[in-house]
C-alpha cells in the first residue's frame, strides 16, 4: 500500500460504473487514488441487471429514442439533458465494447450482430444486455482496464470519512455583507446568542458578552467516532488551488 502522506492529483470515492470511467478517463493527466469500501468489484452497478438502451440499428433514431424518454419520463426530464445522453449514447457504448465489455450477440454471415431487445417505453429495439448480469460484465471490463493502468492505485476495504480542504493563502474569497463584523478567520462573524451568521441584531441579555469566537477552519477530529478495531490512514489529492486531504478508515481482513 502506498504511503499515506502521498500526492494524488485526483480522488475517486467509489467503485461503481461511473466512478470507474472517471478514474479511467483521467489516469493519463495525474495520479488516481480510488476509494472504495469493499472490493472494486463491488458496487450496486455490479448487480444492475438490465441492459443499455441506445440507438444502435440503422431503423432507430435520436429523435425516436429521445421522444420515447420524455414520454416515459412524464415531464419530469430535462429536454436537454435527454438529447445529450440519447445523442452520445451510441459512442459510450463502442468505448465499453472497445474496452472488452461482452454484450450478447450473434454472427450473421461475415458480421456480428448484437442482440437487441424492446423493453419498457422504447419504440424500438435498442436495448444492449450481457445476460442478466449487465451491470457486472461492463464494472468488470472497467475493472480489468483501470487495474492495467499505471497511474492508478486502488484503495480497497477503504470508507472515506472526511473530506479536509487547506486552501492556499489568499485564494479563497469570503462574501459577505458590506460593513458587516467578521471572525479572526476571515469569515463573517456568527452570533454569540443565536449563532446566525451575519451576527444578528438581536439585543444582547444582561451580564452576557456578544464577542463571538473565531471560528474553527476544520471539523473536529473524528477519530473518537471510528468503529473499534478500525485504523485510520489518509491519503491525498492536490491541486493547483488548493490541498485535500480525506481520512480513510481501512477494514481488517477476516481472520
Amino acid at each position: 500500500m502506498p504511503p499515506s502522506d502521498d500526492a494524488w492529483d485526483f480522488l475517486v470515492i467509489g467503485s461503481g460504473i461511473a466512478g470507474l470511467t472517471f478514474a479511467l478517463g483521467v489516469a493519463d493527466h495525474g495520479r488516481v487514488a480510488l476509494v472504495t469500501k469493499d472490493q472494486s468489484s463491488e458496487s450496486n452497478s455490479s448487480y444492475a441487471q438490465g441492459g443499455v438502451a441506445t440507438v444502435w440499428s440503422a431503423e432507430d433514431s435520436f429523435d425516436s429514442h429521445a421522444e420515447d424518454t420524455l414520454v416515459a419520463g412524464a415531464g419530469l426530464c430535462h429536454a436537454d439533458v435527454v438529447q445529450m445522453v440519447v445523442r452520445e449514447g451510441p459512442d459510450r457504448i463502442r468505448d465499453l465494447i472497445a474496452l472488452g465489455t461482452n454484450f450478447d450477440a450473434h454472427v450473421a454471415g461475415d458480421a456480428i450482430e448484437y442482440d437487441l431487445g424492446r423493453e419498457g417505453g422504447h419504440s424500438q429495439r435498442r436495448v444492449l444486455h450481457a445476460g442478466d448480469l449487465t451491470g457486472r460484465e461492463i464494472v468488470r471490463a472497467l475493472t480489468e482496464a483501470l487495474r492495467g493502468h499505471p497511474n492508478v492505485t486502488v484503495f480497497e476495504n477503504a470508507l472515506a470519512v472526511d473530506l479536509l480542504i487547506d486552501r492556499k493563502r489568499g485564494r479563497a474569497r469570503i462574501r459577505r455583507r458590506a460593513g458587516a463584523p467578521t471572525s479572526t478567520t476571515g469569515r463573517p462573524a456568527r452570533c454569540g446568542r443565536c449563532a446566525r451568521a451575519p451576527r444578528c441584531s438581536a439585543p444582547a441579555a444582561p451580564g452576557r458578552s456578544t464577542s463571538t469566537p473565531p471560528i474553527p477552519t476544520s471539523r473536529p477530529a473524528t477519530a473518537s467516532r471510528s468503529p473499534i478495531g478500525r485504523e485510520r490512514r489518509s491519503g491525498t489529492s492536490s491541486s493547483s488551488s488548493s490541498t485535500r486531504r480525506v481520512s480513510i478508515t481501512r477494514r481488517r481482513s477476516p481472520s
